[in-house]
This record gives C-alpha cells, sequence and structure tokens, in this order.
C-alpha cells in the first residue's frame, strides 16, 4: 500500500475511556457519593476502590485507614462552617453562629457525628474551625491556654447533640414520648429528685436548650483559670 502522506489518529483498542488518576480528594468524593447514597457503613475500601475501577491496595497509598478517611470526610463537609461566620456582630453571637453550623452539619450525617466522637479530625477545613474558634474566644479576652482547653468542650457538645438526636423523626418522638411518661410517673419515694423536677426535665426547646448550654460553656470559659500544664 502507498502512504498517502497524511498523518493517521491512532484507535485506541479499549473499550472504555482511560481511569482518572488516584488522587486523596478523589477517594474522599467518592466515599461521600457512597455514604450520601448508601450510608456510611458501606464506605469500605474494597466498596470506594470498585467504585474507582481499582484495587483497596491502591487506596493505601493516599489515605492511612478506614479512621484516616472518616476524618477527611468529615474536613470535607465542614468546608462551608468557617466561611459563613459574621464578620461582624458580638463575638459571643458569632461564635455560637459557627457552632451551631458546626452541628447542622453533623445531625444532617448523623453516621458522621458517631465517627467524629471516636476519631479526631483533620485536615484543612477542621482547622479553619478550629482556629476561627480560638480567634472569637480571644476576641473574648480568653487566654490561648484556657481557649485550647476549651475548645474540645465547645466541639464537644454539638457533637453529642448530633448524636442524640441522630435517629429517624418517628424514632425520636418515640423516644421523647417514653421518657415523659417516666419522669411523669416516676415513684416520689423512690426518685423524689426526678419528681419535683419533672417538669423542668422536660421544659424547653432544643433552640432554648443549646442557647443556654453554649452560654454555660462561654461563661464556664471567661471565668476559668489556667489549666496546670
Amino acid at each position: 500500500m502507498i502512504p498517502d502522506g497524511r498523518a493517521r489518529t491512532p484507535v485506541s483498542r479499549r473499550d472504555r475511556p482511560a481511569k482518572p488518576a488516584l488522587s486523596r480528594q478523589g477517594i474522599v468524593d467518592a466515599a461521600l457519593v457512597i455514604m450520601r447514597e448508601e450510608g456510611l457503613g458501606k464506605v469500605t475500601m474494597r466498596r470506594i476502590a470498585t467504585a474507582l475501577d481499582t484495587g483497596p491496595g491502591s487506596l493505601y497509598v493516599y489515605v492511612r485507614d478506614t479512621e484516616d478517611l472518616h476524618a477527611q470526610i468529615l474536613d470535607t463537609l465542614l468546608a462551608p462552617v468557617p466561611a459563613a461566620v459574621p464578620a461582624t456582630g458580638p463575638w459571643r453571637d458569632r461564635l455560637k453562629a459557627l457552632l451551631a453550623d458546626y452541628g447542622r452539619v453533623l445531625q444532617t450525617h448523623p453516621t458522621i457525628a458517631r465517627m467524629a466522637l471516636s476519631t479526631q479530625p483533620s485536615g484543612p477545613n477542621s482547622l479553619a474551625v478550629a482556629d476561627t474558634i480560638l480567634g472569637l474566644l480571644a476576641e473574648g479576652g480568653v487566654s490561648d491556654q484556657v481557649a485550647a482547653w476549651g475548645l474540645d468542650l465547645l466541639l464537644l457538645y454539638p457533637t453529642a447533640i448530633a448524636v442524640e438526636h441522630g435517629g429517624s423523626p418517628p424514632q425520636k418522638a418515640e423516644g421523647m414520648a417514653q421518657l415523659a411518661t417516666q419522669i411523669a410517673t416516676a415513684d416520689p419515694a423512690q426518685y423524689p429528685n426526678v419528681a419535683r423536677a419533672g417538669t423542668a426535665l422536660l421544659s424547653g426547646n432544643g433552640s432554648s436548650r443549646s442557647t443556654w448550654a453554649l452560654d454555660v460553656l462561654l461563661d464556664g470559659i471567661l471565668a476559668a483559670q489556667s489549666p496546670p500544664v
């Protein structure tokens, strides 16, 4: 055959497009898709590897283990939180707004909230949340040492609340109804303090109780002496 002098474009023999290169963020993004569609329990290295058309072993180049992966998922979900803090206004109000946003992220993803109790969040967004909280506490006159220890308390409260309210609405309503019945029928002879405080135990709504709790924590942090180190 006589060549016609025109360059020919090679034709790939693959029956599918080339796989995108693996990356840490790509793995986290795939994990987020699986979590939203199937739940955190299905977010395994093997499941992610299948989604990315690779072997599980190749993922460990980018993520240390499942705990590291879960921490990175939480970090990605926290991206909007520090950016949403109001630029002006009393520091306490801005701090409570940040913690409310943090809590809403966890309440939207209750499985992540349960994981956050045992897995230390890490990554740029988690650091941005911590940095913003420390900055607001400093604005309120809290020393760095007290703020450093207070940070854990302030993040633990919305995390615990998200875990507590992590069930479905019917389950939560049923649980509250059972609790109300137990308190209302508590024997004063056996449980005198519960019987006396029964109405107060069930008073308030989620918003008012959360605001009160954060004010108690902040008042304590403001009054605290520097802890021993």
